[in-house]
């Protein structure tokens, strides 16, 4: 009996091992990749922030099971001299979706922003400063348990993450590196 109970569990050991994990990707970079310049932020008063404020195109798959909204957060660690920057916080992103196009974050749509850095509520494209080299933007998808709609918009990342303790289910990560 103990042999046929050992076989039994070793034998579903595969179906587990096989498992799919929460992933987040982008046809514009590879995970840890250079992004185009297009994608960096444009702001008239810093030279080095020159590009389109084109946000990229994303997609997920594999989200935790009861996943009921998303929510996307674009940081600079090291922006601000090591302060770091919050590039963009978009929230109440429904569970059916799984993707947006290029461009799409740029615009708004059917999610809330949350308060950037900056103090705007929008897509704050990255923008390394002058001579910095290359910054490392960091794309946060976490997936919880909250109905959509149920944040408010214009939320700080601090006031986001505390709103979001005990209801993140899981993340996946992606990480675009921009210079100059």
């Amino acid at each position: 009996m103990k042999k046929l109970i050992t076989v039994l569990c070793l034998s579903s050991l595969p179906l587990f091992a096989h498992a799919a994990t929460f992933s987040l990707k982008s046809a514009d970079f590879a995970d840890n990749g250079v992004m185009k310049k297009a994608l960096g932020g444009n702001d008239k008063n810093n030279l080095a922030c020159s590009g389109e404020n084109l946000s990229p195109a994303l997609s997920w798959a594999n989200p935790p099971v009861g996943t009921q909204s998303y929510v996307l957060l674009l940081t600079d660690p090291a922006g601000a001299k090591g302060l770091g920057v919050t590039h963009m916080l978009a929230y109440n992103i429904d569970a059916t979706r799984n993707k947006f196009q290029q461009g799409e974050l740029s615009k708004g749509g059917d999610f809330s922003y949350g308060t950037n850095t900056p103090g705007t509520q929008n897509y704050y494209g990255p923008c390394p400063p002058a001579g910095a080299g290359y910054h490392h933007y960091n794309f946060v998808l976490v997936a919880t348990d909250l109905a959509k709609g149920s944040l408010p918009a214009g939320l700080s990342h601090t006031e986001l993450v505390a709103k979001l303790k005990g209801h993140a289910l899981g993340s996946a990560s992606l990480v675009g590196r921009l210079g100059n």
